[in-house]
């Protein structure tokens, strides 16, 4: 079973996600680089050009792709439990909810050029996406952890935990 880390922007699943992959043996994949890779296109162009629909689309089919071989640690973009589709393919996997607050994600997301959805007013902008899409993180997750003020390694440690102790809110 492949470990799978949904949150917002700026929550931190990437650097925890590589930390956890290691800390689990497992290989990391971010889906947003996998998808950059396979298309040679960046995510940014993929929404100028296509539309979020086409990307999510996208984004759900890489997934069902890269969580149908062997245990990985995935780090999925923060929109991409919009899609049904992507949903019911990490159903079956363990699904972490790296939550962050919206004060911690604006000092974390520095640059939002490589941030389609925030490159207007960052601010505004987390705080509807993180209304829209707490709900669906909420249904999603197996296992919440919080990212304010805590090292990524104590995150990892808090997932490893909750992972083997089967207690979902850490």
């Amino acid at each position: 079973m492949s470990v799978v880390l949904v949150g917002m922007p700026a929550a931190g699943k990437t650097t925890v996600g590589k930390l956890l992959a290691a800390k689990l043996g497992l290989p990391f994949v971010d889906l947003d680089e996998r998808i950059e890779a396979d298309t040679g296109v960046s995510v940014t162009e993929i929404f100028a050009t296509a539309g979020e629909g086409a990307f999510r689309e996208l984004e759900a089919q890489t997934a069902a792709v890269v969580l149908a071989g062997t245990p990985i640690v995935l780090s999925l973009g923060g929109g991409a439990v919009t899609n049904p589709k992507l949903r019911e393919v990490i159903n079956a996997h363990s699904v972490v909810w790296l939550q962050v607050s919206l004060a911690t994600a604006l000092e974390r997301v520095g640059d939002t050029r490589h941030r389609p959805l925030l490159a207007d007013n960052p601010a505004e902008r987390l705080r509807v996406l993180l209304n829209e899409r707490g709900v669906l993180y909420a249904q999603v997750a197996q296992v919440v952890v919080s990212t304010d003020a805590v090292k990524p390694s104590a995150v990892v440690e808090r997932i490893v935990a909750a992972l083997r102790e089967g207690n979902h809110h850490g």
